[in-house]
């Protein structure tokens, strides 16, 4: 999570090289614009986790206020059901289109993941909720539910609905309900945005 101005500038950088969008300019946001206003939508939940995790008394800061009305909006526009501090850096949401992610799921670096998605509880429970790893693609329609572990490196196959922890790292699973079906992972899947490569951090100092 963000707990520093330093992290911020950080997170910002990772998840912009997880997306694959080139640096920051006016040209960058036309291109982000013309998908969805993706990066945006992710740019506004780093700032608010910024806010809310490093800021004291936030609650009474008007400008707080005025990015939660624009977090909001922008929720709506995108179809992105997701609070601050779900996911660490390198977040990469391909495109806009309804994603619902539980406020207490944890899910770690570079993770990948398609609309139609749904990361929720079990049934009956408030606190069940999943945890997945760092380096986890998601495809469209996947569903996990409950308190499950997904271990680092894992591809999740669009449509499956994953009810059952899965610890072995670097695997496909896949399937209603989901089970392994090879050993190829996530690699190839997604960019990792994080940790950031020597001339990204160079970027951030700037």
């Amino acid at each position: 999570m963000i707990h520093s101005k330093k992290e911020y500038i950080e997170y910002l950088e990772a998840d912009r090289i997880a997306i694959g969008l080139p640096p920051e300019t006016l040209s960058s946001r036309f291109v982000d614009l013309a998908v969805g206003g993706v990066l945006s939508f992710q740019r506004l939940l780093r700032k608010i986790e910024y806010y809310q995790n490093s800021k004291k008394n936030f609650g009474k800061n008007p400008y707080y206020f005025y990015l939660l009305y624009r977090f909001r909006k922008s929720q709506m526009y995108t179809g992105f059901i997701i609070e601050p501090n779900c996911f660490e850096a390198g977040l990469s949401i391909s495109h806009p289109g309804p994603i619902i992610v539980n406020p207490l799921a944890r899910i770690g670096y570079n993770c990948r993941i398609h609309p139609c998605t749904s990361i929720g509880t079990k049934a009956g429970y408030k606190d069940k909720v999943p945890r997945i790893g760092n380096n986890v693609y998601i495809g469209p329609g996947a569903k996990l539910f409950g308190d499950i572990t997904i271990a680092d490196g894992i591809a999740i196959g669009a449509n499956s609905v994953v009810n059952k922890s899965f610890l072995e790292p670097n695997i496909t699973i896949a399937g209603v309900p989901a089970r392994k079906i090879s050993d190829r992972g996530s690699k190839g899947l997604l960019i990792n945005g994080f940790p950031l490569t020597n001339k990204s951090q160079e970027m951030t100092k700037k």
